[in-house]
């Protein structure tokens, strides 16, 4: 079809129609994107050919691939790219990709017509030769052109005349939450038109994928991208495929298409965007091959209370569209801050000025309102006074902390923004980081932003990682208000403080960081090691935090799957050994490095800093990558050697849902004994459980009297009420369901929600459902049921053993538990439900009502009815005897109540009752009737028998 194009020109020019240059132009357009039509042309028409060589200035890349593999976060990424020179002499060919500056290279290769040439991970010396310059390339440059979190990675050769050059680069990184969301990026900026251009993304989350994502190719330095403002759909060609667990998307642009997108090729960053499943628990734990990976992000918690300090830098290089950005930034961040918050605004340049002397003002309409004023008034002049700014921060945020009864459960932390470096005061980046540490104290954290091309980023960015703090860059020419107002919604909601995860010393080996001094709402912790004991059923896990005024304490027990189960070296796409394919593995080390590299950032300790670079840099050869202590050098395969295959350093996604295990609190794979959580806990046998079955015990009596209720779906029981003594009420609320065959009831009823009251020492709730606990003291928690879990106050707890029961304290002197009850298969006749248990009764009063509470202070008498029907009272040793009277009664307030002995079983059937049963839906044992009983709505909190008001 080309060939035919190409002779239609063939005719024209002869018959004197467009002119050469004309069908050059063309062919260099639509023809040269594939080098071996290329060839054709040149060998069939030499003539035409001339003009060809004569007007390319460049080898034209003729394919740019990009195939990547995202398996639980963690990103292998290949690029493939194919160069032609098409000229009668050598042209140099520049390979240029720009990839994540938190990614590391893990392998390079590249073929110049019959010579393969591929890279070798090496460490790096103290000092470098220039000697290592091969004949056909320029040395590689990993990190040129560091710029906004990404890094230029660049190789140049010389490409024959009439061949081509291919190259492949692998990278790998785990990619990192912010804002509710991952990011994966492919820059694509081949600065031409390419025949074949193509992005393909396998995403493989067995959490389940939800709300993925791919926006309009993001490119903010330059125009034609594609882009019209307000569309938020993805880039031409693209197509999205999902399933609750898999996906995949392809870009896959023609040359008309890419035309469109930019007249002299793309240059944009191609992105998607997804979440995974998630919930309040320990998080999802993943193992495989004795190694795993723990991804902690909790959703659904209130946020906790902060004080913030904004240090601002004013000097005069802040001049202009630099600082008018910042302001209008923190506008927005200040209406953002919440009622609980406290701050205060620090502007430096040679001068320092504090908004407010020595104290931090609470979040009110008067004091935003006067803190943008402040803001708006702030105008650019004199030098940069970095350590006198953060040393005048920290007191202020100190002295604030120890004067005022600060909660610990509140977060503090200063933010630092400026656009140079250290000009006035103490001006050396050593003593500037020791004064910033000895001020902070570990008290708070310091988080810092950098602006423009002339900020010290090094002295930022260790600043944030001593401090707990994180560090971002901008460039002057982006749009900076928007980066600055982004960066603050990462951390402007702290969720959690003090968050510790745990795991067994005699089960896990080289744990990465496991305290994590606040979690922000949107983010991840993430925490990686390796198993001792791999033959181990399970790997126990126990995080614990603070939130607000509450302690947090999540559990569960991870089974560990058997060998075989793990093994994934049959899985399609890993043979032959090709590279590691233990992502979790390589995430454990990606981690690892990481880490090494920060302490050795932080480290003034040269003997320290020595071995923290050996040792990183140990790893990263044992694991190929290209670090900040290895480098890659370029070694010649052969002359005669293969050209490289485009392969994916990744593996296969066919049929690893079966081979790697995403553990989740799933049951355990058959064959595998899993330690139950179900705790035995020493409960009385007063409760309201099954249909609803109402148990009462007589301990000095040493009898237990039992009853039915037989309510309507949708019905609200008051259990117990004591609202205006210790503050406590107990409502459930009934669902219904068919009544089994043959049975004399019209319908069962079953409790479906419990809600526990309590308004001392202050007022707090707790709705609790088979599945969910919610918890809200003025903020709220949500708790899942299948996740062993306990939240402690000063006059609450909670605890969750998971898909068994919740244990609720109050004061230390009332504790209820309730019991779940889930069904695998339910009959029609079933329902999940929930049966409630009194434990322990102490701090009600005596005045306590409710369908349970009115009998928790009171005794009943149980009498024997002789023939002449004249009553005598019946001895406690005399019960036995009694048993198989039908006539028997109690004296309950003076009402006589005839009652029939019954077995009942209580707890799932693990207790035996023997019981006295009062017919008629518990008519006289009860004050009043049923109704009487009834809540207006789950809140209802009865102040007294009979009448209704709301907590």
């Amino acid at each position: 079809m080309i060939l035919w194009l190409w002779l239609c020109w063939g005719f024209s020019t002869s018959a004197g129609q467009p002119d050469s240059e004309l069908m050059a132009r063309y062919l260099e357009e639509k023809l040269l994107a594939d080098y071996s039509i290329m060839e054709q042309v040149a060998r069939r028409v030499p003539r035409q050919a001339k003009f060809l060589q004569r007007l390319e200035t460049r080898p034209r890349m003729s394919e740019f691939t990009v195939k990547s593999t995202i398996i639980s976060r963690y990103a292998f990424t290949t690029v493939s790219c194919t160069m032609v020179n098409s000229g009668s002499e050598a042209r140099e060919g520049v390979f240029e990709m720009q990839i994540p500056a938190a990614a590391f290279i893990s392998n390079f290769t590249m073929s110049i017509g019959n010579k393969t040439y591929y890279g070798e991970v090496t460490g790096k010396e103290k000092k470098h030769s220039s000697d290592d310059k091969a004949r056909h390339k320029k040395p590689l440059s990993p990190t040129d052109g560091r710029e906004n979190g990404y890094e230029t990675f660049k190789a140049s050769v010389f490409i024959p005349r009439k061949m081509q050059a291919k190259f492949l680069l692998h990278y790998e990184e785990l990619l990192q939450r912010r804002l509710g969301k991952y990011e994966y990026t492919v820059s694509i900026r081949p600065q031409q038109l390419v025949g074949r251009l193509r992005v393909e993304v396998n995403i493989l989350e067995n959490s389940g994928i939800v709300s993925l994502e791919v926006p309009p190719l993001r490119n903010s330095k330059h125009k034609g991208n594609g882009k019209v403002e307000g569309d938020v759909s993805p880039p031409p060609s693209t197509v999205v495929g999902h399933t609750k667990t898999l996906a995949k998307v392809t870009f896959n642009p023609s040359v008309v298409e890419q035309t469109r997108i930019a007249r002299n090729g793309i240059l944009g960053d191609f992105i998607i965007r997804y979440d995974v499943n998630r919930e309040l628990s320990v998080g999802d734990v993943q193992i495989l091959n004795g190694y795993f990976v723990h991804y902690f992000a909790p959703t659904d918690l209130p946020p906790l209370p902060k004080n913030v300090v904004f240090v601002l830098d004013s000097s005069a290089s802040m001049v202009g569209t630099k600082l008018k950005q910042t302001k209008e930034a923190l506008f927005t961040i200040l209406q953002d801050l919440r009622p609980e918050d406290h701050f205060n605004i620090i502007g430096f340049s040679n001068r320092i000025k504090v908004w407010q002397q020595d104290r931090l003002v609470p979040v009110t309409p008067n004091n935003i309102r006067d803190a943008k004023k402040y803001i708006h008034n702030m105008s650019p002049t004199g030098g940069t006074n970095i350590n006198g700014a953060l040393q005048t921060g920290a007191k202020l945020l100190n002295d604030y902390i120890a004067q005022n009864d600060i909660d610990a459960r509140t977060v503090s932390l200063i933010i630092f923004l400026t656009d140079g470096r250290p000009t006035v005061g103490e001006t050396q980046s050593s003593k500037i980081l020791s004064n910033t540490k000895d001020a902070i104290r570990d008290k708070f954290c310091l988080f810092t932003i950098g602006i423009g091309n002339d900020v010290d980023q090094k002295l930022l960015e260790r600043m944030a990682l001593e401090n707990c703090g994180m560090t971002r860059h901008f460039q002057e020419d982006e749009d900076a208000a928007s980066h600055l107002k982004g960066f603050y919604d990462e951390i402007g909601t702290p969720l959690l403080s003090d968050i510790r995860v745990d795991y067994p010393e005699d089960n896990v080996e080289q744990v990465t960081q496991n305290f994590f001094p606040n979690y922000f709402n949107g983010s991840e912790i993430i925490i990686a090691g390796k198993l001792i004991n791999r033959t181990s059923d399970s790997l126990h896990v126990e995080v614990t935090a603070s939130n607000s005024k509450k302690y947090i304490l999540l559990k569960t027990d991870v089974a560990i799957d058997l060998p075989s189960r793990n093994d994934i070296r049959g899985v399609p796409g890993l043979e032959d050994g090709k590279g590691d394919k233990n992502y979790i593995e390589r995430a454990w080390s990606y981690l690892t490095i990481k880490e090494l590299l920060n302490s050795r950032l932080k480290s003034d300790d040269n003997q320290e800093k020595d071995y923290l670079t050996e040792k990183a840099k140990s790893m990263a050869l044992t694991y190929n990558f290209v670090t900040p202590v290895t480098i890659l050098k370029m070694k010649e395969a052969g002359i005669y050697s293969e050209p490289p295959q485009e392969e994916l350093i990744s593996p296969s996604t066919d049929g690893i849902g079966e081979k790697l295990q995403s553990l989740q609190g799933h049951k355990a794979p058959p064959g595998i004994h899993r330690r139950q959580d179900k705790q035995r806990i020493k409960i009385s046998k007063t409760s309201a459980d099954g249909d609803p079955h109402f148990v009462i015990d007589f301990p000095s009596s040493k009898f237990s009297v039992c009853f039915n209720i037989d309510g309507e779906p949708g019905d609200i029981l008051r259990l117990v009420s004591d609202h205006k003594e210790s503050g406590v009420t107990v409502n459930g609320q009934l669902i219904g369901a068919p009544a089994p065959p043959n049975g004399h009831k019209k319908h069962r009823t079953y409790f479906s929600t419990i809600t526990i009251l309590s308004n001392k020492p202050e007022r707090s709730y707790l709705e609790i459902t088979p599945k969910r606990v919610i918890l809200d003291d003025g903020e709220r928690l949500l708790l899942s049921c299948d996740r062993s879990a306990v939240v402690r106050s000063s006059s609450l707890e909670v605890s969750i053993s998971a898909n068994s029961n919740i244990t609720v304290t109050i004061r230390h002197t009332i504790s209820f538990v309730i019991l779940i009850h889930h069904y695998k298969k339910p009959a029609p006749y079933q329902r999940d439900h929930l049966g409630f248990y009194i434990s322990n009764s102490k701090g009600l009063s005596s005045d306590s009502h409710g369908l349970l509470g009115q009998f928790l202070n009171h005794e009943v008498k149980l009498l024997q009815e002789s023939l002449n029907t004249s009553h005598q009272q019946v001895g406690q040793n005399q019960t036995e005897a009694l048993k198989p009277n039908p006539t028997n009664t109690l004296k309950v307030k003076g009402r006589l109540v005839p009652v029939v002995w019954k077995q009942r079983r209580i707890y799932n059937g693990q207790q035996e009752v023997d019981c006295w049963f009062a017919k008629n839906n518990a008519d006289k044992l009860i004050d009043g009737s049923y109704k009487d009983y009834l809540a207006s709505h789950p809140f209802d909190t009865g102040t007294s028998f009979g009448t209704i008001s709301s907590l």
